[in-house]
Formats: structure tokens, C-alpha cells, sequence
């Protein structure tokens, strides 16, 4: 196993040169000064740029070869046989983007983030257009690096979830698109039963700061291994297992966009922080996909965190962080934070529209991909879109066309989820609805941790719903569960 031993070493060494480029990704997004985007983007390029000339570098193929001779007797999920598999994909992969493409890609979004972020704050999209169409010709360029048989999206959507492909992505948004748009129509007959006025009005940040803080802590994210703060857009990054970061944003007359978008990006931390820890630091290190990790975080968020029995646990607890809630019972709270409505922004949407925003987003991509739609002429496309799936015309650019970051990341290709994990927890442990009620949430993390966190990248995202469900990827489990939920929220 020498040279598996020689192979290793080497990919560490990339895991760490990709990290400290997340480090400053991390830094620029969360403390970095507004005049220092220049400076960081080229200091992101070179850290990119070495790190994908130290991996795609002849001494790499050679050792995946003698490597895969090595572990060709051990089974497919063993840690070695898996770690030569991935790392050969990644650089099958790899090879075939030119460096300097890579440090243009990464220098180009880098700068894109700041002129994004301004151009949000000011709902000016003709500030943003000239890098974001600089970033759709550049994903074209790396669809084509790639290869690709019909769609240029295959190809990109391939790297965030490998295996996936956009008929499929499409078979699974088509099966459930008639059920939750005829589900939204129903709610929408009598929406008057149902408001979220309790959740609005005036909650100090500290406040929710605190409460949220506490709420992450229980439910298992290990603040010895990481930390929450405050971004323009919520996400989370991570550096290893044991250095996850966190962030939010908060309104001071809005409870839920802090409160659910932390518990939406803790349950993506708590993916990476269970990860094996013979994992960290390897090509095995981190989660499967970001469909799989979309999972975990929804999870948390909504079949958690707006569930009934977390808010008769949680509820006493926001009362001492909200005193001025104290005549608050818990099926009004459960109510308030699932109310329907047709709203402009994505990660402050309710759980039963909030595919409607995924969907628009993969249509629009699909079609900027293959030249069907100028970035020019985004916002009129977006705001038509929009009315088609919503009803309702964003009434400026940020509540429309600019109101996501990950377009100025090249984050292209990545939305598609499945929800069907938590039936499988609870058909392990039945128990979990009333240890939720009790406050107890270390069955549920448990079995996340053993079935799916602490794999890391050994299974693709198929392979892992397979493994853990019994089947592929389904949708009619998530519809159903959403009839259920929303059918007693409203009286339907």
C-alpha cells in the first residue's frame, strides 16, 4: 500500500491549499472590507490556481494508477477503495479545466461577490450584468472543458452531484410540480385561517442571536468546532470536521429569516461535523452533494424546526428570550411559522413554496446555459417567470433577480434535493416525534451521523438513497408529507 500511503499525502496537501482558499472565501464574505475585493480575488486565483496544478500534475494520475492495483481486492466501501475511486473522478474531472481558466473562474466570481453584493443593495442589475455575463460564459466554457452529450447543465450539474443528470432532476421536480402548485391553490382558498403576524414585529438581534445560539447547540451543533455570524446571504463553509462556520441574517421585525435560516445552515454543519474522523483532511472529507446536503439542512429546518412538537419543547425557552411572547401557545406559533404566501425571497420562503423557487431557478439556468436567454435580459425574464409561478411581480431587482448570491459565486447546477431520510429515521425510531417534543434530539443526529455524515463522499447521492431508503429518489414521500402538514395547519 505504499504507494495508496504516497497518494494520500499528496491529496491532504490539496485538501489543505483548498481550505485556506475557503478561509479567505470565508473572510470576504463575513469581514472583509468593501475595498479589499481587487486584492482578494487575485489572492484567490493563486491559491486555486496551485492547488489544481499541484493535483492535475502527472505524480498524481501515476499514483491513482499503482494506487487502484493496490485496493483492487478490497471491497467498494472500504475507506481505501472509496478514496482511490473519488480522488481518480475529481481528477478525471480536473485535468480537464486548464489552470488559468481555473484562476480566472475563481478571481472573475470573486470580484462578482462584491460588485453582486452593492448592486443588491442598490437594485441595480445593470451594476451586476457585466460580471454575471462574464461568469455564464465561463460556465459554458467549463460545461465544454467537461463534455457533455446534449446539455451543457449535465455537465456541471455532474460536479456538484455526481451520477445526477437534468432529466432526472426534471422527472423529480414534473412529479411533484402539479400536486404542490394544486396544494398552494387549496391553502391560497383559505388563507385567512392562518397569518404570521405573531412572528412579526419587534424582536431584538441580540435576542435572536442568543436564542438562536441556544437552539443550534441543543439540537447538536458542537460550538467547540464552530461558530455563527452574520452574512449579506446565509451559508455555511467548512474547513475540516472540526472548523465549520456558520451565518445568517437578521431582520429586528422578522423572527423567522434568522431563526430557520440558522437551523438551515446548522443542519448543513452538523453534516460536515459528523463526518468520520479518519475521513478529515482526505478526498473523502466532506458531504456527499449538495443535494444530499440540501437534505440535511431542510431537515432541520422545516421537518424540525417548524414542526409541532419542536415548538410545544421550544417554546418555553423563546419565552425568557422574548418575554413580550409569553401569551403565545404553541399551536398558534406552529401556525404562524408555517403560514403560506406567495413571497419574493427564496431562503425566506415558506416550506411549501419554497420549491416553486427552486424550480425557476433550474428552468432559468437551463436556459442561460443554452443560450435560450441573454443575461441582459434577465430581470424581465425573471419578473415574467415569476408571475407564472407565483402570481406576483418582484417589485425590484433585489427582491427579484438579485436576491440570491450564488449566481456571483458559479454556483450553477446545484439546487436539486431529496426529502425521504427522515422517513427512514423514523422507521428506525419511532420514538423521535416525542423525544423532539421532550427536547431531546440525539436519536435523530445519531442516526443521521451513523447513515449518511459519517460516509462522507464514499456513496454518490444515488447510491446513499439507495442504502438508506431502499430506493432512488421519490418525491411522493416529501408531497405527502407537505399534504399532511399543511392540511392541518389550514383545517383542509
Amino acid at each position: 500500500m505504499q504507494n495508496y500511503q504516497k497518494l494520500v499525502e499528496r491529496l491532504t496537501k490539496v485538501d489543505a491549499m483548498n481550505a485556506m482558499t475557503s478561509l479567505l472565501e470565508w473572510d470576504m464574505e463575513v469581514y472583509m472590507p468593501p475595498g479589499g475585493a481587487d486584492s482578494r480575488a487575485n489572492h484567490m486565483a493563486v491559491m486555486e490556481e496551485m492547488a489544481h496544478e499541484f493535483f492535475t500534475a502527472d505524480e498524481t494520475g501515476k499514483l491513482i494508477e499503482l494506487a487502484q492495483q493496490e485496493v483492487a481486492h478490497l471491497p467498494y466501501d472500504s475507506t481505501e477503495a472509496s478514496t482511490v475511486r473519488l480522488a481518480s473522478h475529481d481528477y478525471q474531472n480536473a485535468v480537464k479545466l486548464p489552470s488559468d481558466f481555473v484562476a480566472e473562474m475563481s478571481r472573475v466570481t470573486a470580484k462578482a461577490h462584491h460588485t453582486w453584493a452593492k448592486a443588491r443593495e442598490d437594485s441595480d442589475f445593470s451594476a451586476f450584468e457585466p460580471d454575471l455575463a462574464r461568469i455564464i460564459e465561463l460556465k459554458v466554457k467549463e460545461a465544454e472543458y467537461y463534455g457533455y452529450a446534449q446539455n451543457p447543465y449535465d455537465a456541471l450539474l455532474d460536479a456538484y452531484d455526481k451520477g445526477i443528470n437534468t432529466e432526472m432532476v426534471r422527472a423529480t421536480f414534473d412529479g411533484h410540480k402539479p400536486d404542490l402548485i394544486a396544494l398552494i391553490a387549496d391553502v391560497s382558498k383559505v388563507a385567512g385561517r392562518v397569518n404570521d403576524g405573531l412572528v412579526r414585529g419587534t424582536f431584538p438581534v441580540d435576542a435572536q442571536r442568543a436564542f438562536a445560539t441556544f437552539v443550534l447547540n441543543t439540537i447538536g451543533f458542537d460550538f467547540e468546532r464552530g461558530r455563527l455570524d452574520v452574512a449579506v446571504h446565509p451559508f455555511e463553509i467548512n474547513f475540516s470536521r472540526y472548523d465549520v462556520r456558520l451565518t445568517t441574517r437578521y431582520h429586528d421585525d422578522w423572527l423567522n429569516p434568522a431563526l430557520f435560516g440558522s437551523m438551515h445552515e446548522g443542519g448543513h454543519g452538523m453534516y460536515e461535523q459528523g463526518v468520520a474522523p479518519e475521513l478529515s483532511g482526505t478526498v473523502l472529507g466532506s458531504g456527499t452533494s449538495l443535494s444530499v446536503h440540501e437534505s440535511q439542512s431542510r431537515l432541520w429546518e422545516n421537518i424540525v424546526g417548524r414542526s409541532k412538537g419542536f415548538w410545544q419543547w421550544a417554546l418555553p425557552h423563546f419565552k425568557q428570550y422574548f418575554p413580550h411572547m409569553s401569551h403565545v401557545t404553541a399551536d398558534e406559533m406552529f401556525k404562524a411559522i408555517n403560514t403560506v404566501e406567495r413571497s419574493f425571497i427564496r431562503v425566506e420562503a415558506d416550506e411549501a413554496t419554497y420549491n416553486l423557487h427552486i424550480m425557476l431557478r433550474f428552468e432559468l439556468e437551463n436556459d442561460l446555459l443554452n443560450g435560450r436567454v441573454a443575461v441582459k435580459d434577465l430581470p424581465r425574464e425573471w419578473n415574467g417567470r415569476f408571475e407564472q409561478f407565483f402570481g406576483i411581480v418582484p417589485p425590484n431587482d433585489a427582491l427579484g433577480v438579485l436576491q440570491d448570491v450564488h449566481w456571483s459565486a458559479g454556483l450553477v447546477g446545484y439546487f436539486p434535493t431529496s426529502v425521504q431520510y427522515y422517513e427512514a429515521a423514523l422507521k428506525a425510531h419511532p420514538e423521535i416525534p416525542s423525544e423532539i417534543e421532550n427536547g431531546k434530539f440525539s436519536t435523530l443526529l445519531g442516526w443521521l451521523n451513523t447513515n449518511i455524515h459519517q460516509h462522507g463522499r464514499k456513496f454518490n447521492t444515488d447510491e446513499l438513497t439507495r442504502r438508506v431508503t431502499g430506493g432512488g429518489m421519490d418525491s411522493a414521500p416529501y408531497i405527502g408529507y407537505l399534504k399532511r402538514k399543511f392540511g392541518e395547519v389550514y383545517g383542509l
